[in-house]
């Protein structure tokens, strides 16, 4: 598959998700930059971590208008896959291309640790290389991770099963209403997480969980 990964002023996991593809598929990613307008054919466009543009304003809003958000979004409309991880999350939300919000954790602290992942549905692009129900290992690194949506658009998302990671085992860090830490659009090719799958995926981070999913988006051979 090929794959792009976005590059952005104030991001700094972006050398963590290009070694972590390249790692996985064996073929390093295309980049590209805030200005391009266009991005080539590719199979997965991903927006990785960090704290774009200083996280000014919101965390996420000056990046989602930058001219290169727009060709994001024309590849995903056509079923491009798209994977935004922390700021990238907050980007993509700030684009309108996931529904919701993250706020100021709840402690209105920076939160730095690993917690435990659900996989609340293992049917999608992204996780059908785990289990349902699945607990694995994450590390987060944010400020302003507490997902909230309104009632309806809660609603939604649980009956539509677009929530596909919950936060388990008591390791909430931020507040996430429902436990929530990664969803999916309705048509499922576009996923925000807030933990860094990224920074688990060999015996070199101290374990593996995160590699299913880059696995899972790939299309690696089982």
């Amino acid at each position: 598959m090929k794959t792009a990964v976005v590059l952005l002023p104030g991001l700094n996991r972006d050398r963590d998700m290009i070694a972590a593809i390249e790692k996985v598929s064996g073929q390093p990613p295309l980049t590209v930059w805030q200005t391009d307008t266009e991005i080539p054919p590719v199979d997965l466009i991903v927006v990785p971590g960090g704290f774009s543009y200083g996280d000014y304003l919101r965390c996420g809003a000056i990046a989602a208008r930058m001219p290169v958000m727009r060709a994001v979004a024309y590849h995903a409309a056509r079923g491009v896959r798209v994977l935004g991880v922390c700021n990238g999350f907050q980007i993509l939300l700030e684009a309108g291309l996931l529904p919701g919000a993250l706020m100021r954790n709840a402690s209105l602290k920076f939160v730095c640790r690993e917690v435990k992942l659900e996989v609340a549905n293992a049917q999608t692009v992204f996780t059908n290389r785990y289990t349902e129900g699945q607990i694995i290992r994450c590390p987060v690194a944010h400020h302003d991770g507490n997902y909230f949506a309104d009632p309806e658009v809660l609603a939604r998302l649980e009956d539509n099963r677009q929530v596909v990671f919950r936060y388990a085992e008591g390791t909430n860090p931020n507040g996430s209403i429902n436990d929530i830490a990664g969803i999916v659009n309705e048509a499922g090719n576009v996923l925000g997480i807030m933990p860094h799958p990224e920074n688990l995926i060999e015996d070199a981070h101290g374990g593996s969980d995160g590699r299913a999913l880059f696995e899972s988006v790939l299309e690696i051979a089982a």
